[in-house]
């Protein structure tokens, strides 16, 4: 009996620069290889020497806490980043902060990750949003302080943020890997005026969701979806999600989408308030690209946004093409990932949370 493998191969090379044994046939049976531990921790070749400190604004507590670690990493010799508005409020507070260091151009921006060792936010979900979107390339790991109203990817309270940051830069420390959609406009050559104004190169990097909806408009959207250019189906509804991993609680899980461990390289596509009953959410593999168009023939408009940002108009003809970055977002956590995920989930979400069954009594009657 002849054996054989299958094999991993990326689209159009045929090198073994991407190829990965993942089923054999030997002796007539199939088999996988034997399931490892794929939990992913941080090991430091040298000691960190740079800090990147990204906060939530507005808000007294956070500004104080930042500016009691700001002095604390200096003190152990460390290099700090901050954003331009925290660095003019640092200065305001105490002209001896000059030794901070920022950014002051977008061009200055797309090669900080080579300068930075680590970035710590101070916030919620969305100062973790926010931190991801200024990486358009790679992300240095992330350690989230909870200082915000959500927090399931906040693992560490601020109370102990000495000690957190001294054991994750002496490291190993725990890491989750959350991917992010790539996502990419294209305009059709009949863009009107209006849509014309929104000029410059249209990517987009997004760690929860681009979501694309009917805005204002009382007519249904109507969306044409495509998976590697084969057509899939016709949106009618309220719009469409498309999730990471990571976004998965969030929007997508209101439209009811599936909770998906932030590890698992995939896209959500969720629909929102469809109009037919049949109409259920898919879970993607992490390879394909989405095309999601509005047909030139539609009543209306779309619209679309990126992690609940950049909210823009999408006319008869143009598309959003979307898949899955290359370049993940490392984040560090207190537990395995797994443990923290369902820890998070439980505890974020209060997920199967309810009153147990009261038993058989087992007593002796006397």
């Amino acid at each position: 009996m002849v054996s054989f493998r299958l094999e991993w191969i990326s689209e159009g090379n045929k090198s073994t620069q991407y190829q990965q044994d993942v089923v054999t046939f030997e002796s007539g049976n199939i088999s996988t290889p034997t399931c490892k531990n794929k939990q992913i921790i941080l090991v430091w070749d040298s000691p960190p020497q740079c800090v990147c400190i990204l906060t939530k604004p507005n808000c007294k507590r956070v500004h104080d806490l930042c500016k009691e670690m700001i002095l604390w990493l200096h003190s152990v010799s460390l290099s700090i980043y901050v954003e331009p508005r925290v660095r003019r409020e640092m200065l305001a507070d105490d002209l001896s902060m000059a030794f901070l260091h920022t950014w002051d151009s977008d061009e200055e921006l797309c090669f900080l990750h080579n300068k930075i060792d680590l970035i710590v936010t101070l916030g919620g979900d969305g100062t973790v949003l926010w931190a991801a979107s200024l990486f358009r390339g790679p992300v240095p790991p992330v350690v989230s302080f909870a200082m915000g109203s959500l927090g399931f990817m906040t693992p560490f309270q601020s109370e102990s943020y000495r000690e957190c940051l001294l054991s994750v830069m002496k490291g190993p420390a725990y890491i989750t890997i959350r991917h992010r959609l790539h996502c990419r406009i294209i305009r059709h050559s009949s863009s009107s005026k209006s849509r014309k104004k929104q000029a410059g190169e249209e990517v987009y990097i997004v760690l929860n969701e681009v979501a694309i909806d009917r805005g204002m408009s009382s007519f249904l959207t109507n969306l044409e979806c495509y998976c590697d250019n084969i057509f899939v189906t016709n949106v009618q509804g309220d719009g469409l999600i498309l999730s990471t991993p990571s976004g998965s609680t969030a929007y997508s899980l209101s439209a009811g989408g599936s909770m998906v461990h932030p590890q698992v390289a995939a896209m959500l596509f969720t629909p929102i308030c469809p109009h037919s009953l049949s109409f259920r959410p898919l879970i993607l593999p992490e390879h394909v690209t989405l095309r999601v168009q509005v047909p030139e023939k539609s009543r209306g408009d779309a619209w679309v946004s990126f992690d609940g940002r950049e909210r823009l108009q999408l006319g008869c003809g143009d598309a959003l093409v979307c898949h899955l970055s290359s370049w993940p977002v490392p984040t560090a956590c207190t537990l395995e990932s797994t443990n923290a995920f369902l820890e998070g989930v439980k505890e974020g979400l209060y997920w199967n949370m309810r009153k147990l069954q009261v038993g058989k009594d087992i007593g002796l009657n006397v």
